[in-house]
């Protein structure tokens, strides 16, 4: 399974990552629990990205945790009209989406 994960997957994963803490930065404050679920995404994704990049024979559970995280702070995003708010939820349905081809392949495996 390890070999199966290309550069794009982890692209997304840090794209994600990203997007989550910019947008943790923007709501600390004033919509604490967008700032939390995105804290939480964030670092999921960092270390799916990690575990993606050395070939964890591990990520499929990864990916699996980090479905659930990604599509909850997706939901929580989609919420505020602020444009930081919306790039995340973006970001986090499409990592959503890889991870759900990834974690398939690992459960096929």
């Amino acid at each position: 399974m390890p070999h199966t994960i290309s550069q794009s997957s982890v692209d997304i994963a840090v794209h994600c990552a990203y997007e989550c803490e910019h947008c943790a930065d923007q709501c600390l404050g004033n919509m604490p629990e967008c700032a939390r679920l995105c804290r939480d995404c964030s670092q999921i994704c960092w270390t799916a990205a990690g575990f993606m990049s050395r070939g964890s024979r591990f990520i499929a559970q990864i990916c699996r945790a980090c479905i659930d995280i990604c599509e909850a702070c997706a939901s929580e995003c989609e919420k505020h009209s602020s444009e930081h708010c919306q790039k995340c939820a973006q970001a986090c349905r499409r990592a959503a989406e890889e991870y759900r081809k990834i974690a398939s392949v690992g459960a096929a495996a």
